[in-house]
């Protein structure tokens, strides 16, 4: 964002290129996929290795972790309980640390999630007592806009049950930069243990009935080391907006200026008056040197949001891998298109779709025959027994739609395209299907299946599971790319290619549907609210999770009252009237 605040302080401005190139050292035997991505990365995102990407390594710990478990040869429910294994397996990684651990999610865990980092914490209080240097633990979450963490009341409710006198530091923060805050889902831990994914931490999501589908997975090795410094970065930002200039000015902006300019940091610590305010930044020289084994090659590729002016290092990585695809690209989404308009064939206004994304895809089918295979989620799923504001998993359109704007992106790269040309494309090269459990879309009770995953192979050689989404969405994101033929296979063989058998009927995608299709117009590039992107209020829709008592709702200050009424699905800030930026949450 190029923001008055930002030049009247003299900041450096990013460009899309730093204009040097780095050859990361570990960047050898990559594949052509994996090379592509470093390519790319050393070459317009130099300022960001080693925060936002590197080139690593590391191993992969079992199967993969998706839930719900045992269900792709069944149309049954899962069973109750099916899937508490889950937050117990998060719980052993946590409880492994010894000198520091870094938490990254949405937003706070609630049910069964909460009790396992309760007794986590529990757990490292009682070794830390036998320590000289205190085991950090750092918890970020995202300020989902109108939805503020209370992160005073997620730490009482951690360490209420901990001796003050433990040897353990604990900070739970939260963020928002405009409508940019944390997605990204990590567990990283003394540089060696790592959990990422998509998976968020709430109960009524993934342990109730109907629960949505995701995938993460557990890794060992140096590869950890990128998830602690990829949280330093908030951190920082979180500190700095405290203690800046621009933090300074923006606190005292007018209510009538860009929302985007608005910015909400949120810190709690434990023990209170014992602790620094901030935590302390991860080195690696805080924790063994020994990471154990090589492993395979990995890349790290993540995202900042709008904390980075421009620069989205994980955005032109995963466009180098869809370029540099040469067979097939098998991908498992939540959704390729925006939030849609309920009943119609329309984006939200000024909403549209990915047009790099679905530019790459099509030019890989038609310049170079490659095949795709892509599940989706069923449309508008609800997990949970929950409120449609709660969760909504599916952002409302069909396969047809799908598959009409990558074959409207070969139609607007490529003139005069033979029609028989399209149609045998859509037959031969593009399968699209919405997620299913031995053939059906939904659960016993009617309730369709969702899907949360981030998830896609490319020439089943290098794969990328993570937090990031294809569809728009300008949030903190962050996942690994699996540079090795024998790790991808066997992730074929435990996920995609169950979850393929059990969802792929042929029926979701007619050619003349798509052919029909062509000309629908499905973006808005209108403006909303008086200049507000519409982008704003489609991430504030966004699913939260089940826990309310960590979040502020509607607490209207004098100030909001004297500013013009929004619409009741654009919620309100919780500010101070005194301090409309850095705000310090107590219990």
């Amino acid at each position: 964002m190029n923001s008055f605040a930002t030049k009247l302080c003299c900041c450096k401005q990013e460009s899309d290129s730093s204009g040097e190139e780095i050859f990361d050292k570990d960047a050898v035997n990559l594949s052509h996929v994996g090379d592509a991505v470093h390519k790319v990365l050393g070459r317009h995102h130099y300022h960001h290795h080693h925060t936002m990407w590197n080139v690593t390594s590391g191993s992969i710990v079992g199967s993969v972790d998706d839930t719900p478990k045992n269900v792709w040869n069944t149309a049954e429910n899962p069973e109750n309980g099916n899937d508490d294994w889950f937050p117990e397996k998060m719980k052993d990684i946590i409880t492994r640390t010894e000198r520091w651990c870094d938490i990254m999610s949405l937003g706070p865990p609630d049910g069964k999630f909460l009790t396992a980092f309760q007794d986590s914490l529990r757990i490292l209080a009682d070794r830390s007592k036998t320590k000289t240097n205190p085991i950090v633990v750092r918890i970020m979450f995202g300020n989902i806009a109108g939805m503020p963490v209370n992160c005073g009341r997620v730490i009482k409710a951690l360490t209420s049950h901990l001796p003050q006198d433990a040897n353990l530091h604990i900070w739970v923060g939260a963020w928002r930069r405009g409508f940019s805050w944390n997605h990204a889902k990590i567990i990283a831990v003394d540089g060696v243990y790592l959990h990422t994914g998509g998976h968020n931490l709430w109960d009524a999501h993934y342990l109730a009935e109907n629960p949505v589908h995701d995938l993460s997975f557990e890794l060992e090795g140096r590869v950890a080391r990128d998830g602690h410094r990829f949280a330093n970065q908030q951190w920082e930002f979180i500190e700095r907006k405290q203690h800046t200039c621009i933090g300074f000015i923006v606190n005292h902006l007018p209510d009538q200026l860009e929302l985007a300019l608005r910015t909400r940091v949120t810190v709690s610590e434990w023990p209170k008056n014992k602790v620094s305010e901030f935590p302390p930044m991860f080195n690696k020289a805080d924790v063994a040197a020994n990471t154990g084994a090589t492993g395979v090659p990995l890349i790290s590729i993540g995202r900042q949001g709008s904390i980075v002016f421009r620069s989205r290092p994980s955005d032109d990585a995963i466009l180098a891998m869809i370029n540099s695809s040469q067979t097939i690209i098998r991908l498992v989404l939540q959704d390729l298109g925006p939030v849609c308009v309920p009943g119609t064939k329309k984006a939200l206004p000024s909403l549209i779709w990915p047009k790099a994304y679905l530019a790459a895809i099509g030019e890989a089918i038609y310049m170079r025959g490659v095949d795709i295979e892509m599940v989706v989620s069923n449309p508008n799923s609800i997990p949970g027994g929950l409120k449609g504001t709660e969760a909504n998993y599916g952002n409302g359109w069909s396969c047809v739609d799908v598959a009409a704007e990558i074959i409207k992106a070969i139609q607007k790269n490529h003139d005069n395209v033979d029609d028989a040309r399209l149609r045998a494309m859509v037959v031969d090269n593009l399968r699209i299907c919405f997620i299913r459990h031995s053939k059906s879309s939904a659960y016993e009770d009617g309730k369709t299946i969702g899907l949360h995953s981030k998830h896609f192979i490319v020439d089943d050689r290098c794969c990328y599971i993570g937090s990031q989404n294809l569809y728009m969405c300008d949030l903190a994101e962050w996942g690994i790319v699996v540079d090795h033929e024998g790790e991808v296979k066997k992730i074929m063989k435990d996920y995609f290619v169950p979850l393929w058998k059990s969802s792929y009927t042929g029926l979701d995608v007619d050619v003349q549907q798509v052919m029909d299709g062509l000309n629908v117009d499905r973006d808005d590039r209108q403006t909303f609210l008086g200049g507000f992107q519409s982008i704003d209020v489609a991430q504030a829709m966004m699913p939260h999770g089940g826990g309310d008592e960590f979040y502020d709702y509607d607490d209207t200050s004098d100030e909001d009252e004297a500013r013009p009424p929004r619409p009741s699905f654009f919620w309100k800030e919780r500010r101070s009237a005194t301090a409309k930026t850095d705000v310090k949450d107590s219990p």
